[in-house]
């Protein structure tokens, strides 16, 4: 069972996008991408709130987000988020198997 996080950062003026960009050219996020049990970290952007990226952050289990959130990477991502002056919200979903009769609906 894995735990999916979505964090949506809100900003002013580009703050949050700004956010992302950094995570992504300073190789933060591909350093949260490559700890123990992260099966997803990435980025978007609602097409009607261009002040506001989404985070879809998926890990294997509780304990690989515990492990995360003592990392020395947390340092760094509070003082981004503090100079972006970053808000979130956050919602948290866990996995099921999706029964095959699915994926009828699915375009591959």
């Amino acid at each position: 069972m894995s735990i999916s996080v979505n964090l949506y950062y809100h900003g002013q003026n580009g703050s949050a996008l700004k956010f992302a960009r950094e995570m992504e050219e300073t190789g933060i996020a591909d350093a949260i991408r490559a700890e123990e049990g992260n099966l997803r970290y990435q980025y978007f952007q609602p097409l009607n709130d261009p002040e506001t990226v989404l985070l879809i952050d998926i890990w294997r289990d509780q304990a690989a987000i515990d492990a995360h959130h003592a990392s020395p990477m947390m340092k760094k991502l509070a003082e981004l988020r503090n100079k972006y002056d970053l808000h979130m919200e956050a919602e948290r979903f866990t996995s099921i198997e999706a029964p095959a009769a699915d994926d009828k609906y699915l375009r591959k």
